[in-house]
């Protein structure tokens, strides 16, 4: 299947790995340019040496910056428009907010949540869909997570960003549907990534059980029985920034190996 992705300029927050980076494969998979951004140049640097092995230098541009300042958003957007023209798709995948068990929350730990996850994606959001609206075509595709939809004791924070996302992302799929821009989401369940282990820790810690055992529990409890691997989502993201899917809009797809299952 053609996606009609060739050329096409997309910028991936968040691309120097976990899904990010998987992503980034896909869509250099389709004959897309990607810019991925970062706010850790080594980890950008590890990326680039990853893709150049599958695909051409020419078709990877890199932008380190910290998407929880208000600034960078347009800062970034310009910068990637003038190496490889008018960005075409957006792919929000950056910032994670720490899993803190609840005895240990306080004020800052919501406000860091916040900054983090929700602000990170609105910063690049707003330059970005604006002027998407102007052309009068593009399609973003925010990877949120399951958290905003099933609360978990020690995600709260996170949690309440991921919601707080996809209203976000089902107001601005709305707002800008006339202008010719869809905007989508992906709500990952675990997955295959780094940030895994970070979860699996704190999840152990709460329950007095290894992270190995804490490991085998969460894969007990998916229907599917296993963890999703970073690819598989990133295929959905590139469908849904596709022309193949050019009447889906306002959709957050839910990816949990069917642990919750609901009609939505």
């Amino acid at each position: 299947m053609d996606l009609h992705l060739t050329d096409k300029h997309v910028l991936i927050t968040g691309g120097s790995k976990g899904i990010g980076l998987a992503c980034a494969q896909g869509f250099l998979a389709e004959g897309a340019k990607v810019t991925l951004v970062s706010r850790d140049p080594g980890n950008l640097t590890a990326a680039v040496k990853i893709l150049k092995a599958d695909y051409p230098a020419s078709s990877v541009h890199t932008i380190a910056a910290d998407m929880q300042i208000a600034a960078n958003g347009e800062q970034v957007l310009n910068q990637a428009e003038q190496h490889f023209g008018a960005v075409a798709i957006l792919v929000n995948s950056a910032g994670a907010a720490k899993r803190t068990a609840p005895d240990d929350l306080n004020p800052e730990a919501w406000q860091a949540a916040m900054q983090a996850k929700y602000f990170s994606y609105i910063h690049m959001i707003d330059p970005v869909i604006k002027r998407m609206g102007q052309r009068g075509a593009g399609a973003i595709v925010n990877v949120i997570g399951a958290g905003g939809k099933v609360a978990s004791a020690i995600h709260m924070p996170g949690g309440a960003a991921n919601a707080a996302l996809m209203l976000v992302n089902a107001g601005m799929a709305s707002a800008y549907a006339a202008k010719g821009v869809r905007v989508n989401a992906v709500n990952p369940g675990l997955t295959l990534t780094d940030r895994l282990q970070e979860g699996m820790a704190t999840d152990a810690r709460a329950q007095g059980i290894t992270e190995q055992e804490a490991m085998q529990r969460a894969n007990a409890r998916i229907p599917m029985g296993r963890i999703a691997r970073a690819e598989e989502v990133a295929d959905a993201v590139v469908y849904l920034a596709s022309a193949r899917a050019s009447y889906i809009s306002g959709v957050v797809l839910t990816m949990d190996g069917c642990t919750t299952a609901m009609v939505v």
